[in-house]
């Protein structure tokens, strides 16, 4: 597994997607495997891709917490990884970002950042928005991380 390096606590994944000069296979093999030639935004985009309901966080983010806490009472168990600050910059930002938001003009959503079915929904405040406005449990039976 090169170029991945994982530390697992009960739901929370902690990846290095920087390439890794080692072949070696890692004992931490999982489905969060990287092809080595991989850069990190491919890697991201991959993970994206495969789970259903991702957040990507920085290492001991209370707000990812409040994310967690969120979807699992709804029903959702979302996977979490954890990037380092220099692999905040491989995450990419909604399309539809406010230009007047405090981050305007950034090119990255900051974390946490949570994707439902590959769509960036942005932080804990836009989660929290759509839960309330009754679009967040239908989206996620949508794509199949919520039966009903």
């Amino acid at each position: 597994m090169q170029g991945l390096q994982q530390r697992c606590s009960a739901d929370l994944a902690h990846l290095d997607l920087s390439p890794s000069p080692t072949t070696s296979p890692s004992p931490y093999a999982t489905s969060f495997s990287i092809d080595g030639a991989e850069s990190a935004e491919e890697k991201i985009q991959r993970l994206i891709s495969e789970h259903p309901v991702i957040i990507f966080s920085r290492s001991g983010c209370c707000m990812c917490h409040v994310m967690k806490k969120l979807l699992a009472t709804i029903g959702v168990n979302p996977t979490v990884i954890e990037l380092d600050d220099h692999e905040i910059a491989a995450l990419p930002v909604a399309p539809d970002c406010d230009p007047l938001s405090p981050n305007a003009g950034h090119t990255t959503q900051p974390p946490p950042a949570v994707f439902i079915g590959g769509t960036c929904i942005g932080g804990v405040d836009s989660l929290v928005a759509l839960h309330l406005s009754g679009h967040l449990v239908p989206k996620l039976v949508e794509v199949g991380a919520l039966w009903v």
